[in-house]
C-alpha cells in the first residue's frame, strides 16, 4: 500500500512558564511512523503521553520542533482539506442548523470550483452518510450528543478528505451511543476508503476499529513503545469478535503494555 503519511524522527518541545521561570517541555521524541492509504491506525497510551500532540502535528495545527512530516510526499506545513479533524467536542456553531454547519465546510473547500446546487448536494450527501438527513434543519441544542458528533463527522467527511483525524471522538458519549457510532464509522470508512488516525483511551475501541495500534510510552518525552498489528478480517462484527480468540489476544497485548510495562516504568 502507498504511504500517505511519513513521520521521520519527529520531536516536539514546548516553551513553558512556571513560577515566572521559562523552560522547555519535551512532549515527543524520536517518532517515526508510516501510515498507508486506506489504513486505520489508533494512537493509545496513558494521559500526557502526547497522543493529541501527534495528531495535531499530522493535522498541521502545530509544527514539529525537529524531524520531518510528509503527507502524500509533501511537507506538512499547515492544515489542508485532505486532512479533516474530528474533535471530542463536536465544535458545532450553535446558531447554525446541522445542514449549515456542514455546508460551511463544503463552501470553504469547493466554492471556487462548484455551483450552489452542487454544494448543497454535497452537504446532503454527507448528512445522509451518517444517517442524519431527517435532522438537517435542527439546531445543535435540539439534538442529542451522539447526533452532534455525527454532524461533526459529516462535516469532516463533506470535505472528501484523504485522511480522517479523530481525537477521542466518542469519549464523552454513553456506552450504547458509542458502540453505535463505532459501527457506523466502520461502515463509513469501508464506503469512503479514507485513511483514519484516531486517538483513544479505549482498548476495545482500538482493536475493533484499527489495522494497527500505535502504543506510546509515558510522557514527558514520549515515543513509540510498540506497534500492534490487528489481523482481524473486515467487515468486523462486535458480537462475533467478543468470542474471537484473536480479538482477545490483541486486547491482552494492549493491556499488558498499558497496565504492566508502562505502569512499571512509571513506578
Amino acid at each position: 500500500m502507498k504511504k500517505i503519511v511519513q513521520i521521520e524522527n519527529v520531536g516536539q518541545t514546548f516553551e513553558v512558564t512556571q513560577n515566572r521561570k521559562k523552560g522547555r517541555f519535551t512532549a515527543l521524541r524520536d517518532i517515526s511512523l508510516d501510515i498507508h492509504e486506506g489504513e486505520s491506525v489508533s494512537l493509545i497510551g496513558h494521559s500526557g503521553c502526547g497522543k493529541s500532540t501527534l495528531l495535531n502535528l499530522i493535522a498541521g495545527l502545530t509544527r514539529p520542533t525537529s524531524g520531518v512530516m510528509l503527507c502524500n510526499g509533501r511537507e506538512i506545513a499547515g492544515p489542508g482539506p485532505e486532512r479533516a479533524v474530528v474533535f471530542q467536542n463536536h465544535s458545532l456553531l450553535p446558531w447554525l442548523t446541522c445542514f449549515d454547519n456542514v455546508h460551511l465546510a463544503v463552501e470553504r473547500v469547493f466554492a471556487a470550483t462548484e455551483g450552489r446546487a452542487q454544494l448543497r448536494q454535497r452537504t446532503r450527501d454527507a448528512l445522509a452518510l451518517v444517517g442524519l438527513s431527517h435532522a438537517e434543519g435542527k439546531y445543535p441544542h435540539e439534538i442529542s450528543g451522539g447526533m452532534k458528533q455525527r454532524v461533526g463527522i459529516a462535516r469532516a467527511l463533506s470535505m472528501q478528505p484523504r485522511i480522517l483525524l479523530m481525537d477521542e471522538p466518542f469519549g464523552a458519549l454513553d456506552a450504547l451511543t458509542r458502540a453505535n457510532l463505532q459501527d457506523e464509522l466502520m461502515k463509513i470508512l469501508a464506503a469512503t476508503r479514507a485513511t483514519m488516525v484516531m486517538v483513544t483511551h479505549d482498548v476495545d475501541e482500538a482493536v475493533l476499529l484499527s489495522d494497527r495500534v500505535v502504543m506510546l510510552t509515558n510522557g514527558p518525552a514520549a515515543t513509540i513503545g510498540e506497534i500492534l498489528e490487528v489481523g482481524l478480517e473486515r467487515p468486523r462484527d462486535r458480537l462475533a469478535l467478543a468470542h474471537d480468540p484473536q480479538f482477545g489476544e490483541c486486547r491482552a497485548a494492549l493491556m499488558e503494555f498499558l497496565y504492566q510495562k508502562q505502569l512499571r516504568v512509571a513506578a
